[in-house]
């Protein structure tokens, strides 16, 4: 699904920082934690802050640690009751201990101007599907998107699309989730989104309210 974009004569964007979601786990393929810590230097060699869930292990800790290693910033966001669960990474450029889940994915949106999921469990698809249903609502107007690491991600993609095929969601809301399994693609799709959809069909729900 194609998504809207800027023009050429508006250019892209900047991003100066990025939510990434991605499992406190390092799942079964070794590609995963590869990917984590690419990402984590390639943001930090771009100047790119990197906003995380602030754990030290798993794909957390991977990206985390790229991150660091490369000289970039990077910002945790815990819960209170995740501190040891997940073992909360304490060499971090900032940490912020929050009392519940939902103040640590407000917070999380608050610091970033771009969101990319990486693989990773319910957690991870929770963040994921809330940032983009706030995306839909207009809660924000940020780019969202999945890096789609050994296709991970093609059974969620796939499930969108019927989604749209059954008619429980429009191909502009659809276009919406931006996906590449490279980031540099994928970073290029973000810098040049503007969901200007968004706005149009929010317009027409409410039209369609009595």
């Amino acid at each position: 699904m194609s998504a809207p974009v800027l023009s050429e004569s508006t250019g892209p964007r900047r991003l100066h920082s990025i939510a990434i979601y991605c499992g406190a786990s390092p799942g079964r393929d070794a590609r995963y934690l590869a990917a984590a810590r690419a990402v984590g230097t390639a943001l930090a060699e771009r100047g790119i802050a990197v906003v995380y869930g602030g754990g030290r292990v798993g794909m957390m800790g991977a990206l985390a640690d790229a991150a660091l290693a490369a000289g970039g910033q990077v910002v945790g966001v815990i819960p209170l009751r995740l501190m040891e669960r997940e073992a909360a990474h304490r060499g971090l450029t900032e940490l912020h201990v929050v009392p519940d889940m939902h103040t640590r994915k407000a917070k999380m949106a608050a610091l970033a101007e771009g969101f990319i999921a990486l693989p990773g469990g319910i957690g991870t698809y929770d963040e994921l599907f809330e940032i983009l249903t706030w995306l839909q609502l207009g809660y924000h107007r940020l780019p969202v998107g999945v890096l789609n690491v050994a296709g991970y991600f093609n059974p969620l993609l796939d499930m969108l699309d019927r989604t749209v095929a059954e008619g429980f969601l429009g191909v502009a809301t659809r276009g919406m989730l931006l996906d590449a399994d490279d980031l540099d693609a994928l970073l290029a799709k973000m810098e040049r989104f503007l969901p200007e959809d968004a706005d149009a069909w929010l317009a027409a729900k409410l039209r369609q309210e009595p």
